[in-house]
């Protein structure tokens, strides 16, 4: 495995290596959850990420305590970051995860620092914080409370159902800073959720997050995605995704139609290729001029989604109350201005 990009010069890029060389402990647990799986524990040299600046995010920094997931979700976008890495895009994604492990005490220092002015932190917007490693490692109770401790406003984005854990530092936080919560759900179709995202949780105890957390007093929006095309996307599908939406009593739905970065969409076709081998010459005529899908077909679903949440009594969420991703992402709607628009959070 190569780590050079990572432990640079910094004499020569005039920016902090992310980790040392001799800074790496690679680990195997012969348990059930994580067989198979390969850990790289890191002493990372920094934590707090810029956003680029040519980015559509509503967010200008986040924190990522891991790269690679176990969620092995086949569309996932952030699968070519462990190209960076030398690591494989495919399997190496979902089972070489490379563990930050100092990234609390990193972020504390960070939130201390005279240079910090206290701007929005997003997490989970590259990989799950609340992945399966999350059980073992316990990275995210120090980060919450970092951010507790200095009142620094803060958004999380997962999968994972892990997340009830921290349930009571999440409602302190709430006491003392804006917190946004979002859960991702694209769709309630237990046999596309099986082979499409094998290692998470299933979207029925996802939208039980969503019921909890309303429950505890801390509203959570769903950000509707991926809805993939020939797929996901029928309007029973929609409907029924929509519907069971609202009854986790979720404060906001945001849809966002399935794209497919380079090192994704290599790993998404082959698995469409096995799967439905059908759909394979739609998929290139959809996405032919690159990552998205086209501007009509993500109006159209959008809309439909929109109608829905509003029929159901879903909507945006309120002025004044904490920051929510999927509230932020709906301001910068695929109606808005010409060519392809759909945010890239997943």
């Amino acid at each position: 495995m190569r780590w050079d990009n990572l432990v640079e010069n910094t004499r020569e890029t005039g920016t902090g290596a992310l980790f040392a060389a001799d800074a790496v402990t690679t680990r195997t647990f012969d348990t059930p959850e994580f067989r198979g799986i390969t850990f790289h524990e890191i002493r990372a040299r920094s934590i707090v990420n810029r956003v680029p600046g040519a980015s559509r995010m509503p967010f200008e920094w986040t924190v990522n305590p891991y790269r690679g997931c176990t969620h092995a979700c086949v569309y996932c976008f952030a699968r070519k970051t462990h190209s960076y890495l030398d690591l494989d895009t495919g399997l190496g994604f979902d089972s070489q995860i490379v563990v930050k492990i100092n990234a609390p005490e990193l972020l504390r220092r960070h939130l201390a620092s005279s240079r910090w002015h206290g701007a929005h932190i997003a997490m989970g917007t590259n990989v799950d914080c609340y992945q399966r490693a999350e059980g073992r490692y316990r990275l995210m109770p120090g980060i919450i409370e970092a951010l507790r401790d200095h009142a620094n406003p803060f958004s999380i984005l997962t999968k994972g159902t892990i997340v009830l854990r921290d349930l009571e530092l999440l409602r302190q936080a709430v006491e003392v800073t804006e917190v946004g919560i979002s859960v991702s759900v694209g769709f309630v179709d237990p046999e596309l959720w099986r082979t499409v995202e094998p290692g998470t949780p299933s979207p029925e105890r996802r939208l039980d997050v969503v019921r909890t957390l309303s429950e505890n007093g801390i509203d959570c929006g769903v950000l509707m995605a991926p809805v993939i095309p020939f797929l996901g996307d029928r309007p029973d599908q929609l409907r029924a995704t929509v519907r069971a939406i609202a009854a986790a009593g979720a404060t906001s739905v945001t849809p966002l139609v399935l794209h497919l970065r380079p090192g994704a969409r290599e790993w998404f076709m082959q698995w469409l290729g096995r799967h439905h081998p059908q759909l394979v010459r739609r998929y290139e005529r959809m996405y032919a001029d690159g990552a998205y899908a086209p501007t009509w077909y993500q109006r159209t679903v959008t809309r439909r989604v929109h109608e829905l949440a509003t029929e159901y009594g879903i909507g945006p969420a309120r002025r004044g109350e904490p920051r929510r991703i999927p509230a932020q992402q709906e301001q910068q709607s695929p109606f808005d201005g010409p060519g392809p628009a759909q945010l890239t959070l997943l």
